[in-house]
């Protein structure tokens, strides 16, 4: 027959059995509190200087994606998307871009979309993603298709390449900069920084890494109403990609 043992009854009558187990818990609890105590207070008793610092700096995106729709209907149905498309390779390629690594269809599940405008017409469209990596190419590339009558063209994103090395870098001179605040902030003192406690990283992880560069009148629509005279290489400047870490750091200090 199990047994059943109440280690908390409030009655007088205890057992050495009960009395050996709560001595043991009681025991366990004073001690887990006095180590916790013990490490809290040796901290505390350290000397320490304790800073952070923000680093930052502003980077040109190196990968531009401009997104690239073929519409029949920019041609009113004169050249089908077949021709635009065929065009539109030859272009690129004139302008040195390697179609089959920076070119890719959107929408893989099907050849194109049809759009049904009247029960009789039936025009159809593909959307493309186009890589390139600097703003001058990004410009020739808007004249280029808008001379063979393909003006749907918008910037989906920017980026850069060599981002996560450079979130690393920014880390670490964030770090050395909270170092160097802390010498300056003890050298009245006559003291020397020692070793770091403890290190927290207060970065933003986004990095504004999505759409990091926020682009005017890159969304080009409408070309068409320009006469060609006025079709010159656009000048676009990308916003810069801004990229930034804080830090809180702990350090001993020493005699």
């Amino acid at each position: 027959m199990p047994i059943s043992i109440d280690l908390f009854d409030n009655t007088d009558q205890f057992t050495p059995f009960t009395m050996n187990i709560k001595s043991f818990i009681t025991a366990v609890l004073l001690a887990q509190s006095i180590a916790g105590w013990t490490q809290s207070k040796n901290f505390i008793d350290q000397p320490f200087v304790e800073t952070s610092a923000l680093v930052d700096t502003l980077i040109t995106p190196d990968r531009i994606y401009l997104n690239i729709v073929i519409l029949e209907k920019d041609t009113k149905g004169k050249i089908s998307v077949e021709e635009l498309e065929a065009k539109m390779e030859a272009s690129l390629k004139k302008l040195g871009i390697d179609t089959k690594e920076n070119l890719t269809l959107n929408d893989l599940a099907s050849n194109f979309k049809k759009y049904f405008l009247r029960p009789q017409d039936v025009l159809k469209s593909k959307a493309y993603t186009l890589m390139v990596k600097d703003a001058k190419t990004a410009g020739a590339v808007i004249i280029e298709l808008e001379n063979i009558e393909i003006s749907n063209v918008i910037l989906e994103r920017t980026e850069f390449s060599k981002m996560e090395q450079l979130k690393l870098d920014i880390k670490s001179k964030a770090v050395a900069k909270a170092r160097k605040q802390a010498e300056y902030m003890v050298t009245p003192l006559n003291q020397k920084v020692g070793s770091a406690i403890h290190i927290s990283d207060q970065s933003d992880n986004h990095f504004n890494d999505f759409l990091s560069g926020k682009v005017s009148g890159i969304q080009i629509r409408g070309y068409s109403s320009a006469s060609q005279e006025e079709l010159e290489p656009a000048d676009i400047e990308f916003e810069k990609i801004k990229v930034e870490s804080r830090v809180a750091v702990t350090f001993k200090l020493e005699e």
